[in-house]
């Protein structure tokens, strides 16, 4: 139980990743706020981390609309009694490298991130210290022909990680990012490609040394670790959990 007493906001919490995160704070004792768009996924979720026994609270939220980031930060702290750790996780996977696609990843991975940490950081100035976890990606590492409007986003997020945390640390704030790999759940994007895409899936699955996709519980595993006392000497540093992909 390495977080009873604490508060944990994820915002885009109601699957994948996110929720996973949210099942993982959960299981260690903390109290949860999640936040997504989907009124029926953010209620199933809901109710999953509930089963886990702490408090949870959940409410819609677009993260592509700065009033709703405005409006659900200081709530969930409110009904979370404060806030210790911010989970910044949600995505617009801008792919295509068009207005629509950078609109996408602009409003959702980049400004989503800086609106609620500007927002959750009067919540976070704790004496035990706070937490933001932004989850990035290893495609912000390298070029991408691909997903242009992606890469160049989560590339902003892994260098954004490092300011915040130079600028936060008087405030005893810790920032530090995630970068996944490939990672597979149901629903998912990989889980997407597995049957829309074969040939792409069969090619990213053979470029990672372990031979397999990762897990949602992977990533969350070490957003765990970088918000516990076990972390409490990490700031700025983007940990890269892939599997070996990049090594390919």
């Amino acid at each position: 139980m390495r977080f009873k007493d604490r508060r944990v906001v994820v915002m885009g919490g109601s699957r994948g990743i996110g929720l996973a995160i949210a099942k993982g704070f959960a299981a260690e004792g903390a109290a949860v706020a999640i936040c997504a768009r989907g009124a029926e996924g953010l209620e199933a979720a809901r109710k999953a981390i509930g089963a886990l026994g702490g408090a949870v609270f959940a409410a819609p939220c677009d993260l592509a609309d700065a009033a709703q980031i405005a409006a659900f930060i200081p709530e969930a702290a409110g009904a979370l009694g404060g806030m210790d750790v911010l989970v910044n996780n949600a995505s617009g996977f801008g792919m295509t490298d068009d207005e629509t696609g950078w609109d996408a990843s602009l409003r959702v991975d980049i400004m989503a991130i800086v609106r609620a940490s500007q927002a959750a950081v009067a919540f976070l100035q704790a004496d035990e210290g706070g937490s933001i976890i932004n989850i990035a990606s290893i495609s912000g590492m390298r070029a991408s022909i691909r997903s242009g409007p992606y890469a160049a986003a989560k590339a902003a997020v892994i260098n954004y990680t490092a300011s915040q945390a130079a600028k936060l640390a008087r405030q005893n704030i810790r920032v530090n990012a995630i970068s996944p790999g490939a990672i597979e759940f149901p629903g998912g994007v990989w889980d997407k490609r597995k049957h829309e895409n074969p040939k792409l899936y069969e090619t990213t699955l053979a470029s990672i040394p372990f031979g397999r996709l990762g897990t949602a519980e992977e990533i969350a595993d070490v957003a765990l670790f970088l918000a516990s006392p076990a972390a409490r000497w990490i700031t700025g540093q983007n940990i890269v959990v892939d599997g070996g992909q990049l090594l390919s």
